[in-house]
């Protein structure tokens, strides 16, 4: 079987020097290699395994400054028993350290590249500087070390760093660098939420990946996986798969991040119990929302907590809504699907449960009471806004085409110049027959309206990506507080990552007004 070459135009030799799979021996294979396997359930037949939590890592305080050291290496994983997997990870074989720091205070990262290719890492849901955003201008060149500083400007929440390579994102995000990040500051410390990293409080990196018949990492390359983006045959969290947590406490806080490449899920609890959603992307909601389910797309994250204090089990779970290509009709009904509805059970499919967690409390516990009120912030003013941007997101149907207005991404054009401190509407429509998670960098903003409605629970809070259905439009508020860069842009793009690879990505920097 031979190498897949990517259609985005470099050569196979280019493609493994960019995506950081030469040297690790990252298999990238087209997906009828790997077809007619295991139903996506999360589960080969394997027994449970215990949660692995990401190590913490605090960093040490030096001249007032909290300073990061961080490598990026290759390493190995089993995804199957026995059968290791080349991957890539940071201060570890895969993934990376849970980063923890404080609203207000100044960071330095010193990122050291140990791959032979060129890596980036980008700090997603930060605003700060351009130069030290991490996005595809910030390459980390092979045996060489980047070092940006920045104040940490966000609400407390849970954010996360991962690949921000030019063209080669999905990849290496795949094979394993992303990691998260808690933010925490006073306002939500007041309010006694759980929040013992490991014990109540707890992240969830939900992913997906693919395995060949000798229980080998894959990435394919072909029109179809381009076109859907990539989707894994089994579920990982936390680089765990059939994932079990023995909770000791009554009300446990489950920080969720989708860190797929492009599988969305609807995660709730077997049992249909209710959950309390408590954040969004950007931090703390006004109140706690009594939930069922709970969709996110790539890139999206959430904080739920859970009542254990009935000392029975719980388990997470997650249907996976369908996302193919769809034929619509002038009234905006489907007349035809395609993709993922015509490859049989291959990709898990809509009503398929995926396990995510099992939760197992230990001993009863006595029921915690939830503020009734978590955070203070006015709902979004369309009137404060002095110019409106229109997005528009679409995609070829042969393989190519990915384009925001019009464009594929280039790195040599600056596509909008946009007034610092300025509020501005950004109309984000999706031309295409997919949902696209749309991700602002260098930005929290607040959903105005979604096809004239008004926003869900998880969307009344500060967010940086969102999700754009197929022919709708949302409408979003925001503005650049500072940091200003006539040169050096940010990304605004899908983050289905192998959209994104294929050029549906565009550039602004942020000038003085």
């Amino acid at each position: 079987m031979d190498r897949w070459v990517i259609s985005t135009g470099l050569d196979r030799r280019a493609l493994l020097r960019t995506a950081g799979t030469a040297a690790a021996g990252f298999m990238v294979f087209p997906l009828s290699a790997c077809e007619a396997r295991n139903s996506l359930l999360g589960s080969d037949g394997a027994g449970a395994n215990s949660l692995v939590i990401p190590q913490r890592d605090q960093g040490t305080v030096e001249l007032g400054v909290r300073v990061f050291r961080l490598s990026v290496s290759a390493g190995q994983k089993e995804f199957a028993p026995g059968v290791a997997s080349p991957t890539i990870g940071v201060n570890a074989p895969y993934l990376g350290p849970t980063l923890e720091m404080r609203r207000g205070e100044r960071v330095r990262l010193h990122i050291d590249n140990e791959l032979p290719e060129g890596a980036t890492v980008h700090w997603h849901g930060f605003e700060l500087p351009a130069a030290a955003d991490g996005g595809p201008h910030q390459l980390i060149r092979p045996g060489t070390r980047w070092s940006p500083t920045f104040e940490v400007r966000q609400r407390a929440s849970l954010y996360w760093y991962h690949s921000h390579l030019h063209r080669g994102t999905g990849p290496q995000v795949y094979a394993g660098l992303a990691a998260p990040i808690y933010v925490r500051d006073d306002e939500e410390d007041a309010l006694d939420l759980p929040s013992e990293y490991g014990v109540d409080d707890i992240p969830l990196i939900v992913q997906d990946r693919l395995l060949d018949s000798s229980g080998r990492l894959l990435y394919p390359q072909t029109m179809h996986a381009q076109m859907m983006g990539v989707r894994g045959d089994r579920i990982f969290v936390n680089g765990t798969q059939n994932a079990v947590f023995d909770a000791g406490t009554g009300l446990l806080r489950l920080r969720i991040l989708n860190g797929s490449n492009a599988r969305f899920y609807d995660f709730s609890l077997s049992g249909g119990q209710t959950m309390q959603l408590v954040a969004s992307d950007g931090g703390l909601l006004q109140r706690p929302h009594p939930i069922r389910s709970l969709r996110l797309a790539p890139g999206e994250r959430a904080q739920v907590i859970i009542d254990l204090s009935e000392g029975r089990p719980l388990s997470l779970v997650a249907t996976s809504p369908d996302n193919s290509m769809s034929m619509m009709g002038g009234d905006g009904r489907g007349i035809m699907r395609r993709g993922m509805m015509n490859r049989g059970r291959d990709d898990g499919g809509a009503d398929e449960v995926l396990r995510i967690l099992e939760i197992r409390p230990q001993g009863a516990h006595r029921s915690a009471t939830l503020p009734t009120r978590l955070a203070s912030f006015a709902a979004p003013d369309p009137s404060v806004a002095v110019r409106t941007r229109r997005f528009v997101l679409d995609m070829g149907m042969m393989g190519g085409g990915m384009s925001i207005n019009g464009a594929s991404m280039d790195m040599n054009v600056i596509n909008e110049r946009v007034p610092v401190g300025q509020w501005e509407i950004w109309e984000i429509a999706n031309a295409s027959m997919m949902a696209h998670p749309f991700h602002i960098h260098n930005a929290q903003f607040r959903v105005i309206d979604r096809g004239g409605r008004a926003p869900s629970p998880l969307e009344t809070g500060f967010k940086d990506t969102v999700v754009v259905n197929p022919r709708e439009q949302v409408r979003l508020l925001l503005r650049f507080e500072e940091h200003t860069d006539p040169d050096l842009p940010y990304m605004y793009h899908c983050h289905i990552l192998e959209h994104e690879d294929a050029g549906m990505m565009g550039q602004f920097v942020v000038v003085k007004s």
